[in-house]
């Protein structure tokens, strides 16, 4: 351990560890703009400069590591006066836009702004004036607000290997835009949204969708229905002063009503249908050997645009089944419709995700009109979701909980946990033991799988198979798995394993791009601690064993894999070769 004194104060920490973390440990605050605990750190700010004793100069605290003996000052007025500059200079080419900006009152800047008594900049305003880019109609990116902290391209380039962000230009001049200047939609952006979520201003924000439902709650000629995803249960409630990973699932149904839904349906209701078709396209593969292994999951939206571009030779390897969103969007416009006598085309489907890249999803191929009509009208995030109730004056800590409408609102405590890193692999292996054996499956959890370790691997007997399993998230580690795979196909060896889970965000769909800003592993898993909850709480742990889904495949349906599941459940895939590294 190094030992080193910060404002007089002694501490102890581990050899590597920067100023600004011991600070932390210690209890004592340096402001900062560019780091992020999910990010290497850049020094690009400035703002958590310090001084050490000895040192000629300041010291940028987030990348200098602190060293035996060390004598730090991280408060005095000199130090103010520096930070101070600094921001008037980072003010002087950002926008004066705060009334209009969707940050406004989340925003990094502005709450240093506030803290250093900054009324009014007293340099010149040099602006970067640029159009709007909202071509992907995902995510829109204002690079006028753009501060050069760095961290959009840190998280597309390091963490989900993407490269869709870069800085171009130099100086003042200097803009975070596609490589060449291009619109987004021409990049090779997955609209994962995690630029999104890791910039600490108004610079890259969601495509707002919110007046698009406010219409449709207005046309009295659409029966309004709404389906939730399970991880905007577990965090719409840090908008409220819920704390995080507290599950509000009846409230939201009763916030929906309450908007003017007509029915409220759960996500987690198409998640238990995707297991009883995935479980089962496994269970084929492993039995039939038709169809090569591994199979890897195709919940994640981003990962199937991903795929489409860089991984499109492992196409044959991905599972044709559809995400839970598009499962609930294709069922509210067919069985659901069939069985209220109720026109589809009169069905306005709304879905809520923690994803940007679901609006993508809803329009992505012609199987997501499946249904003979656009099966989802519009997808919004947990953070629209917020906002919209705050504009009805929808407090949630006020509604009593209500439960979700049938038939396509009932879940398994297996659905749940699709939310979370490692949950669809668990969910899927719950159900495959009862496909191959016949008996329902004594180990439900498997704790390995859901930690937030970038790549997880197992391996268990199933029905005198020997099933290896792995669990990838954030696309930076996917790639790895992938080549993995790859490497083993190319050398006519059998692959390290049978069934992969893939998301495209760190930790999973609790920390995805729709979901409130701010995110690191700690808030990551008190979600996650909330959909394990949910799943350990529940009377029914498997997606089979669901009585509504049962009855669906009874009456409706037919097999799982049938002609009519893979109208309404199954989807194809596109290689699309121009973005080939």
């Amino acid at each position: 351990m190094i030992t080193a004194t910060i404002n007089g104060i002694q501490v102890s920490a581990a050899p590597g560890t920067s100023i600004l973390k011991a600070a932390h440990q210690a209890q004592v605050k340096i402001p900062t703009l560019c780091h992020h605990p999910d990010l290497q750190p850049t020094a690009a700010c400035g703002i958590c400069v310090v001084k050490v004793k000895g040192a000629p100069n300041m010291a940028r605290s987030c990348c200098t590591p602190l060293a035996e003996g060390m004598d730090i000052v991280t408060q005095d007025p000199e130090i103010v006066s520096v930070r101070r500059s600094i921001l008037e200079l980072i003010l002087s080419n950002h926008p004066n836009e705060c009334l209009t900006c969707l940050r406004s009152g989340e925003c990094e800047l502005q709450g240093l702004a506030q803290d250093f008594g900054i009324l009014q900049s007293k340099l010149p305003k040099i602006v970067n004036e640029r159009p709007l880019d909202d071509s992907t109609k995902s995510i829109v990116l204002d690079s006028r607000k753009c501060i050069h902290c760095g961290r959009c391209t840190q998280v597309c380039q390091q963490i989900q290997n993407v490269w869709a962000l870069s800085t171009e230009r130099r100086g003042l001049d200097s803009i975070v835009a596609p490589a060449g200047d291009i619109q987004l939609s021409e990049s090779p952006c997955v609209r994962c949204g995690q630029c999104s979520a890791h910039c600490p201003v108004g610079a890259i924000y969601e495509y707002s969708e919110t007046e698009t439902v406010w219409k449709g709650l207005m046309d009295p000629g659409r029966h309004c229905v709404v389906q939730i995803a399970p991880a905007v249960r577990v965090s719409i409630g840090e908008s409220f002063g819920f704390p995080a990973g507290a599950n509000l699932t009846g409230k939201l149904y009763a916030a929906l009503r309450r908007m003017g839904f007509k029915q409220v349906f759960d996500t987690n209701f198409g998640a238990d249908v995707t297991i009883m078709e995935e479980a089962s396209e496994l269970v084929d593969r492993l039995k039939s050997g038709k169809a090569p292994i591994p199979l890897i999951t195709t919940c994640c939206p981003a990962w199937v645009d991903f795929m489409e571009k860089f991984d499109n030779d492992m196409i044959d390897h991905f599972s044709s089944c559809k995400s839970p969103q598009a499962i609930v969007g294709a069922l509210s416009k067919s069985y659901y419709a069939e069985k209220y006598g109720i026109p589809a085309d009169r069905i306005f489907m709304v879905s809520i995700m923690p994803c940007t890249a679901k609006k993508y999803e809803i329009v992505r191929a012609k199987d997501m009109f499946s249904s003979g009509h656009q099966d989802i009208d519009v997808s919004i995030t947990t953070r629209e979701l917020a906002r919209m109730f705050k504009q009805a004056g929808i407090l949630l800590p006020t509604l009593p909980d209500e439960a979700a409408d049938s038939p396509l609102g009932s879940y398994t405590g297996a659905a749940t946990i699709f939310g979370e890193t490692g949950g669809v692999m668990e969910a899927a292996l719950r159900t495959a033991h009862q496909l191959l054996t016949g008996q329902e499956p004594g180990q439900l959890e498997f704790e390995k799988i859901h930690s937030l370790e970038g790549i997880k691997e197992m391996a268990l007997e199933v029905g005198g198979i020997k099933l290896r399993v792995a669990v990838a998230h954030g696309l930076g580690n996917v790639q790895l798995v992938i080549g993995k795979v790859r490497a083993a196909l190319a050398e006519g060896k059998e692959p390290p394993w049978h069934f992969i889970e893939v998301m495209a965000c760190p930790g999973g769909c609790v920390g995805g791009g729709g979901q409130f800003w701010g995110v690191h592993d700690g808030l990551r898993k008190l979600r996650s601690n909330g959909l394990t909850a949910d799943d350990r709480g529940a009377k029914l742990r498997c997606s089979h064993q669901n009585p509504d889904v049962r009855k669906l495949y009874a009456d409706y349906i037919g097999n799982p894999l049938g002609g009519r599941a893979h109208q309404l459940f199954h989807t194809h895939y596109v290689a699309r070769n121009q973005y080939a590294r």
